[in-house]
């Protein structure tokens, strides 16, 4: 085996101006742009700082980013401006359905007895069915929570989480059957 040997880039000579020597460990610094979702780095479409070893033998091999080059940051750009027209379009969406589900009470059947007590409770998949069938939008389970517990005909509310923080308060009549 032979002696290690110490190799002396001069300044600006092959490194660019994105690139940096970190002193002592010789170790590359460069800029990506992720193209999914990394654990501990980054979301999707974000630029990133890394080592350009991870970058090079890791990230950009998996598919998992692009060198953050002059035309890379363009087509970011317009990935990002596209991202923010579609979620405008999909906030009017949810805004229109926040505004025709609070529009008139909705009504959900219930077997009762004569006291007026439910048999049962009132759940989140009777709210689903009524929703279809008198408003006409389809609304998964999962998203609605009923506020408190139905046990007796009247009104009562529940919130349905849309995502990206928006909730709306729904009130519901429990009707006998």
């Amino acid at each position: 085996m032979g002696r290690p040997f110490l190799v002396t880039i001069p300044n600006g000579a092959g490194a660019s101006d994105s690139e940096s020597w970190a002193l002592g460990a010789n170790e590359h610094i460069m800029q990506v742009i992720l193209i999914q979702d990394v654990n501990n780095l980054g979301g999707k479409n974000e630029l990133v700082t890394v080592k350009s070893g991870y970058a090079r033998n890791y990230l950009i091999p998996q598919k998992l980013a692009v060198e953050a080059s002059a035309s890379n940051q363009k087509v970011r750009e317009e990935k990002l401006k596209v991202q923010a027209k579609k979620e405008a379009k999909l906030l009017a969406e949810i805004t229109e359905v926040i505004a025709r589900l609070k529009d008139g009470n909705l009504k959900v059947g219930a077997k009762v007895g004569t006291t007026g007590k439910i048999f049962g409770s009132v759940t989140s998949v009777q709210i689903s069915r009524s929703i279809r069938e008198q408003k006409g939008y389809e609304i998964d389970r999962r998203r609605i929570q009923i506020l408190s517990d139905v046990k007796e005909v009247g009104t009562y509310k529940a919130s349905i989480d849309f995502g990206n923080s928006n909730v709306a308060e729904l009130e519901f009549d429990v009707v006998a059957e």
